[in-house]
């Protein structure tokens, strides 16, 4: 197959040039999983490069490196067959009031009951329509999920729930403010704890005020793990462990057999989906925000990776007020 340059890689390409001695240089011609820009928005696609070795002098020292000339044409036109949608769910209140939610079982406030409905109607406007639901076993979440179909008037599609959507378990900083927090430990901290990958926060144990709100609720008897293997805390490195095996499992074989999903869930199990389709980093996942009640749209290939940068619809004004607020929420002069 004859090969051709793609305009849309980008400057991102340089951190893949290889500087050194040459040693650890790839074969001629490989198969990457390289970011490509769009918009400010990366994502992945598999593209076959042509690399070609070449020695220059910088700054009067001899270095040697790699130039990428080429990649298959059939990359270049990158094609959507799927469509997912993703949606964090409506305001609850204990957002409202700046806490660490989590397990906590919380419905939606007045706020994020509006936040749903008018989910629904946008995506009505836009002509949407869905084949399955799939939503967390907390309210929040369900509830967005009934309201969003009732206004789109799609009451009868079917809506699974699991666990493993759930949002992340923030251990011992449940039912804590966030404002407070950061007063007491310092904004980067609660930064951290909040948005990081790997990092977790201390475990909850049964002193905790809400341990046994959450573990003697039944629903967590309906889990596919006995009670005592659920998690006491969560990093989102394991929040995306625990959920990969429903989405390959349950959600992917939906998908490809062609029906349009879409999963109501919670900011970190959304965002943990997020970092495995587009490969998002360790480092960069630190800097994606999802507001409540906008739903997120994800245009896939037949393999599921994004073809183009997921979408945030609606009013774009409003929703980067929406996450400027959800961003705000762990500075310590935070206003709720």
């Amino acid at each position: 197959m004859a090969q051709r340059p793609c305009t849309a890689i980008t400057s991102e390409l340089s951190s893949w040039l290889l500087l050194g001695d040459g040693t650890d240089w790839p074969a001629s011609v490989r198969s990457f999983r390289l970011p490509i820009g769009w918009n400010n928005t990366s994502f992945l696609s598999e593209v076959v490069l042509t690399v070609v070795p070449h020695s220059a002098v910088y700054g009067g020292e001899p270095v040697r490196y790699l130039s990428v000339l080429l990649l298959r044409p059939s990359h270049c036109s990158l094609m959507s067959k799927h469509k997912l949608f993703l949606l964090r769910h409506g305001e609850g209140a204990w957002n409202k009031e700046n806490r660490f939610c989590s397990w906590v079982d919380q419905k939606l406030s007045e706020n994020g009951v509006a936040e749903a409905q008018e989910c629904g109607r946008l995506l009505k406007e836009h002509g949407y329509k869905f084949d399955r639901v799939f939503t967390s076993i907390l309210s929040r979440s369900v509830q967005t999920a009934w309201l969003v179909l009732e206004a789109m008037g799609q009451e009868w599609v079917p809506v699974t729930k699991s666990w493993r959507l759930n949002e992340r378990h923030y251990g011992a900083l449940i039912g804590l403010n966030r404002a407070e927090m950061a007063q007491k430990h310092g904004e980067e901290q609660v930064k951290l704890w909040r948005r990081s990958y790997d990092i977790t926060p201390p475990p909850i144990d049964e002193s905790h005020p809400y341990f046994a709100e959450i573990y003697n609720d039944r629903r967590y008897k309906t889990c596919d793990v006995p009670k005592e293997k659920l998690p006491k805390t969560e990093s989102l490195k394991e929040v995306l462990e625990r959920l990969l095996p429903y989405w390959n499992d349950v959600i992917v074989p939906e998908i490809k057999s062609g029906q349009t999903v879409l999963i109501s869930a919670h900011g970190n199990s959304c965002r943990a989906l997020l970092k495995h389709l587009e490969g998002i980093s360790d480092t960069q996942i630190v800097n994606v925000t999802l507001p409540t009640g906008i739903p997120v749209l994800l245009e896939l290939d037949e393999d599921l990776r994004p073809v183009k940068p997921r979408e945030l619809l609606g009013d774009q004004a409003k929703i980067q007020a929406a996450i400027k607020k959800v961003e705000d929420q762990g500075k310590a002069n935070a206003v709720n």
